[in-house]
């Protein structure tokens, strides 16, 4: 899979997902460190990447522009350390990896992980 790292988000991270066989590009390293969110998905969606971010508001970005990519996965720890991060997603690979593919917006959090599909049906 192909990621788009936003700046908040450490390269490392990245650098780890490469060696489990996935691609990944960081927002600060290839110049676009002052890029808005807007530009980040429209980007990520451009070059079928998945964003993943500290940042809640890529979720709302997606859910008002009804679109069906990119998808995200945001990432609301308490320890906020790169092996965490990366053990969290390891551990549960198996659960987002078909809807990352598919259009999805992953929020995982400290004790549980929410998967929203892409479009995001607004309430009335």
């Amino acid at each position: 899979m192909k990621f788009l790292l936003d700046v908040n988000v450490a390269p490392r991270l990245g650098d780890m997902l490469h060696k489990e066989g996935h691609s990944y590009r960081h927002i600060a390293l290839i110049g676009l460190g002052d890029s808005t969110d807007t530009a980040i998905l429209e980007l990520a969606r451009r070059n079928n990447e998945v964003v993943i971010t500290h940042d809640l508001d890529f979720g709302a970005l997606l859910a008002f522009s009804n679109a069906s990519s990119p998808s995200v996965i945001t990432l609301r720890l308490h320890q906020i350390n790169t092996e965490a991060m990366f053990k969290i997603l390891s551990v549960n690979w198996h659960n987002i990896e078909k809807p990352l593919i598919d259009g999805a917006l992953v929020l995982i959090e400290q004790e549980h992980i929410r998967i929203r599909h892409l479009p995001i049906e607004r309430r009335r």
